[in-house]
Formats: C-alpha cells, structure tokens, sequence
C-alpha cells in the first residue's frame, strides 16, 4: 500500500449519508485521503470506521470561521496539504417568504454561502502555494431556478454559484480549478426513497453516479477545464 503521506488531499465540506458519503467513498477507491466536516459527529465517525486510517472525522459548523480554520490546521497536520475541496453543505432551512424568519434566512446563507466561501478561502493557501487544485461547489435545481416555497434555500444557492463563477475568474489563471455542479434532481438516499415510495413518479439520482462526475472534474486537463456540470436522471423533465 502506498505510503498515506503521498496520497491526495481532499476535503469534503457537509457528509451525509447521500452525497456527501459517496464522494468520500470515490475519492478513497481514488487513493485519496480525506477530511470530512459535518456539524453532526455521529455519522461522519461511523464512516471513518468503514474507510479506515485514510479517513479523518471533524465535527465542524462550516458557517463558523473559528470551526473551519480549526478543521483545516487539523488535516494538515494530520493528512497534509489539500489539495481537493469539494463545498457540499448546504441549509434548507424555513419555507416561503411569510413563514421564513429572518434568522433561518441568514442560517441558510450562513452554512451554503458564507460556509462555502470559508472552506474555499481556507483551501486556496495551500492550493496557491502548490499551484493546482481543485474546487468543486454542490448546486440544485436551485442555483438557476428558484422554488416556490424555499426562499432562504434558492436565494443561496443562486449565491453559490455566483461564488464559483467569481472564483473561477481569479483562480483559474492561478491554476486552481474551480468548478459548479447542478444536480437538478432528488438524490437517491434512503429517506428519499421512503418518502417517494407513496407513488410520486421522481426520477432518484443515484449518489455514486454523480461523484464519479466530480472526480471526472478533478481529473480534468487544464487546457479544458469545465466551469460547469448540470446532472439529471434521463427521464427527468427538464423545466417543470
């Protein structure tokens, strides 16, 4: 087995038991070892037990700087410098715009926006420093459409992707790849499939397919480099 020091760095901002797991699974089947920040330290925990010594466990409140920072001294003392940063954190917090409090409006910006702009601040000085990179920024639906009905969620993660956009323009040159996935789609997890058992027709994207579009992206030659991906199942409607 190769030497753990040599593996790639990466960091996985928000794991859950959907997306977020099946990145840290593909980046570790990719001889990567991994930082995994969720607020929750039970699952995360659970994970790194599955992965083994390749993975590192960090309760962190990504809309925390203090939090953040701390997180990512501790992967580079313990795993190295990162190399990888994939934003996956996000809040759907509240719902329209009379039933939505203020303070779940700035929580939800807080831990999608603020939180991403921390990791990706954070991960830029080692990426500088080396000269490559990559960041890749989770979107919804969402980043181009807004719902009814999720007024603080929307408006974040239209800010997201204004944030890659704005990133990819100062870092590209630097040689840090910066990239936006929208996943216009649910993501097949077991809450989701229990809650479209009731017969609702919703096409489920399933979770590994879609990480093994970010490490497509990670792998990317730097004289083609993506700003963008959109992913969605095949029988899913485009505009409704």
């Amino acid at each position: 087995m190769a030497d753990a020091k040599k593996k790639r760095v990466a960091i996985v901002a928000g794991v859950g038991p959907g997306l977020g797991a099946a990145l840290v699974r593909k980046l570790t089947n990719e001889s990567c070892s991994i930082g995994m920040f969720a607020r929750s330290p039970e699952f995360i925990s659970k994970l790194a037990k599955e992965i083994g010594r390749n993975a590192l466990p960090i309760p962190t409140d990504v809309s925390n700087q203090k939090e953040v920072a701390a997180a990512f001294h501790k992967v580079r003392q313990q795993l190295g410098p990162v190399e990888i940063l994939i934003a996956n954190a996000s809040g759907s917090i509240g719902k329209g715009l009379t039933e939505t409090t203020p303070e779940q409006f700035e929580r939800s910006w807080r831990i999608g926006v603020c939180g991403a702009f921390l990791c990706a601040r954070e991960a830029a000085l080692d990426m500088l420093e080396c000269g490559a990179g990559t960041i890749i920024f989770t979107g919804a639906t969402s980043s181009v459409r807004g719902r009814g009905g999720a007024v603080a969620f929307s408006s974040a993660k239209f800010a997201v992707r204004g944030l890659a956009q704005s990133l990819a323009v100062e870092l590209w040159p630097k040689g840090i790849h910066v990239a936006h996935v929208i996943i216009d789609g649910v993501i097949d997890t077991p809450e989701m499939r229990k809650r479209y058992k009731s017969g609702a027709n919703e096409p489920l994207l399933k979770p590994e397919a879609i990480a093994e579009t970010y490490w497509n992206l990670i792998q990317q030659e730097r004289s083609a480099w993506s700003l963008e991906a959109d992913l969605r199942p095949c029988n899913e409607a485009f505009f409704e």
